[in-house]
């Protein structure tokens, strides 16, 4: 009960408008779009940072603090790993701020397995607020296909976008 009214209070009273647009034995679409009442450049600045908004609990360290992204072509979004290690999740591969941030690579799970991902943040101002959709397509080798990792992959990104949204919609 009590993860059920977190999550009810994380989406807000406007719900993110979710769907596994695609999924096959190659690859899956997922996409997310949720409206944030707060202006793009915003939002833009919550996003390239996400250490104010990426759960904990879906990073190797444990810690958000920990993520850190370099806004530009080729930069990388990483996280510091104790004793000095490091991983890169993705790298920046569109930057056009505050509209686009498009990253590639291996996101989570699929970091060991033979797939790599696109995940595409698209910014647009309306009603006062800004619609955000995250897009995140990911495609190659997975043993057994991409069945079973298009629901929880779905998931652990709706979180993402609703912590984005409370982020930006919170005041500094």
């Amino acid at each position: 009960m009590k993860k059920l009214i977190l999550t009810v209070a994380l989406l807000g009273a406007a719900p993110a408008q979710a769907a596994v647009a695609d999924v096959g034995t190659s690859g899956m679409e997922i996409q997310h779009t949720i409206h944030v009442a707060a202006a793009p450049q915003k939002v833009w600045d919550v996003l390239i940072q996400p250490a104010r908004y990426w759960s904990p609990d879906h990073t190797f360290s444990g810690k958000a603090a920990n993520m850190t992204l370099e806004p530009k072509a080729g930069g990388c979004w990483c996280e510091a790993l104790p004793n000095g290690g490091s991983v890169q999740h993705m790298a920046v591969g569109f930057f056009a701020p505050p509209k686009t941030l498009v990253l590639r690579g291996s996101l989570g799970p699929f970091f060991n397995l033979g797939a790599d991902g696109a995940l595409a943040w698209t910014l647009a101002a309306k009603d006062a607020g800004t619609d955000v959709t995250l897009t995140f397509r990911a495609g190659g080798y997975v043993k057994d296909g991409f069945g079973k990792w298009a629901a929880p992959v779905d998931q652990v990104l709706g979180e993402q976008i609703a912590h984005l949204r409370q982020a930006a919609e919170t005041k500094p």
